[in-house]
């Protein structure tokens, strides 16, 4: 008996290039107004590919972006896509106070809702920056009205990573925590999801890795990408590491195309829809 075709969650963190965490010790915040913005274009591009194929997806957005382009986020909710909160101004969790980060959750949660009317549900930290150190913003999140959370990925990595935390949908108190994929493999979490891994490795190896944890887990993965992945002509930064330069323009090129092959060899969701009882 074959088994049933599993339903994914596709997932886009929308900022813009210049505030990639990496960048932070080239590009200074104060600067970012007046850098060249190009998530516009970019999140134009994202919504016509999943127009094109009949998908819909969960945009982790940031509060700084949704004011400067309030009709990107109403574009979003009105062609059906789920609208969820990146917080205010992508300062990692892990470099803010408890106080500060309730302050940031809640503004970019109350500036989201605002514009579209609706209820904001979820939540993924700048760089998966919640961690063995920081769980107590699990409770601010939840303080904020926040059903879920995006915010952990169980793997090993100089800037984030949390390798003991569960692979899958977890309940942390009176919110879900929902995981970026891993495979599990050789006793070791690898990371099955984000554009950066998926730029990186070969296109098979990214859907063997899905379809195990589909046919193997009999579970949905979480598949992450930005919209500055797509954008071959973004301004380069001058003065980063060779491995900053490599991670963030490695086969930017291809990236669109592997992304019309991946949404064509998987069913994919929104993230409400897929792990929120009352969507199911």
């Amino acid at each position: 008996m074959q088994a049933p075709i599993v339903t994914n969650a596709l997932t886009i963190d929308v900022e813009d290039y210049f505030q990639v965490s990496a960048f932070a010790p080239h590009i200074p915040r104060h600067e970012w107004p007046q850098r060249e913005c190009r998530v516009e274009r970019n999140v134009d591009r994202i919504l016509a590919l999943l127009d094109e194929k009949e998908t819909k997806a969960t945009f982790f957005t940031l509060g700084w972006i949704a004011e400067r382009y309030p009709e990107i986020v109403r574009r979003i909710v009105t062609e059906g896509h789920e609208l969820a909160s990146h917080g205010y101004g992508h300062e990692r969790a892990s470099e803010q106070t408890e106080s500060a980060f309730f302050s940031d959750i809640n503004l970019a949660k109350l500036i989201l809702e605002d514009l579209v009317g609706t209820e904001v549900k979820g939540y993924r930290a700048p760089s998966f920056s919640i961690g063995a150190d920081n769980l107590w913003a699990f409770e601010c999140l939840e303080r904020a009205g926040y059903r879920y959370s995006s915010s952990i990925y169980p793997i090993r990595h100089d800037h984030y990573g949390m390798p003991e935390a569960p692979r899958h949908a977890h309940a942390i108190g009176g919110l879900l925590e929902i995981p970026a994929t891993t495979l599990r493999f050789l006793n070791r979490n690898w990371p099955a999801s984000g554009g950066g891994y998926f730029r990186l490795m070969p296109y098979s190896l990214s859907r063997w890795m899905l379809q195990r944890i589909n046919n193997t887990d009999q579970l949905p993965a979480v598949f992450y990408f930005h919209p500055w992945e797509i954008d071959v002509e973004q301004p380069r930064i001058p003065g980063i590491s060779r491995k900053t330069r490599f991670r963030h323009y490695v086969n930017i090129s291809s990236m669109e195309t592997r992304l019309k092959r991946l949404l064509g060899d998987f069913r994919w969701s929104r993230m409400d829809h897929l792990f929120l009882s009352e969507q199911r």
